[in-house]
């Protein structure tokens, strides 16, 4: 008999009389065996969660709220495009408006506003300062006149400033007549108390509103 077999047998019938023991029944070996190992094997400190909760911070699962997507939904107002601008003729100045009467006001209003730009200008005054704010000016009721141009016919043009555009002026001149000259390959004269000023068209090729943002470089020459 093996060594397993013989721990496992039931004592035998003399011995338990030889030596006046009872043998345990199957109830009470269980208990024995339950209440042992309840004594001897103890549970890791790490899988107790009454210790768990006691010394360690508990990471709790979180969600984030969520956030309300019905105004992206939303579609923006649409503007009008460039071409839909065009055939609504938004900028198009009728002809009977076409008269230099009409903006007289329009040169006046402009000569006070530049005036109050440059705080009030002298002849004493830096012409290179004059010079540096007009590049961010408003013009729009200023009189230009082409001086230079790779066109001939541009040259001598004079008229007050309606409309800038990316690329051209529109000028209506003293005949009640509405030119359009492009910007580039041009250069412009005008005039503020006294001071004359030159604009080079090739590098004023912006529009009104992204020239009163943009820095310019000051340059020794320039040329058509």
């Amino acid at each position: 008999m093996d060594a397993e077999a013989l721990l496992c047998a039931t004592i035998p019938s003399e011995l338990v009389k030889a030596l006046d023991v009872e043998p345990p029944s199957s109830s009470k070996a269980a208990a024995f065996t339950k209440a042992f190992l309840k004594n001897s094997v103890r549970t890791p400190a790490r899988l107790d969660l009454n210790t768990l909760l006691t010394h360690k911070a508990v990471i709790l699962g979180f969600t984030r709220p969520k956030k309300d997507t019905t105004n992206r939904k939303r579609k923006k107002a649409k503007g009008l495009s460039a071409r839909q601008k065009r055939m609504m003729k938004i900028f198009q100045i009728k002809a009977e408006h076409q008269r230099y009467e009409l903006f007289l006001p329009l040169h006046q209003l402009w000569r006070r506003y530049i005036v109050d730009l440059y705080g009030g200008l002298k002849q004493a005054g830096s012409p290179q300062l004059v010079q540096q704010k007009l590049l961010k000016a408003d013009l729009h009721g200023a009189i230009l006149t082409v001086v230079r141009s790779r066109c001939p016919s541009y040259v001598g043009t004079t008229g007050i400033l309606v409309q800038e555009f990316k690329h051209v002026f529109r000028l209506i001149t003293k005949e009640d007549k509405l030119k359009v000259i492009p910007k580039r390959n041009s250069v412009f004269s005008v005039e503020i108390n006294g001071f004359i000023s030159h604009i080079y068209g090739s590098k004023f090729q912006q529009r009104a509103s992204e020239r009163s943002a943009k820095k310019f470089k000051i340059r020794g020459t320039m040329d058509l």
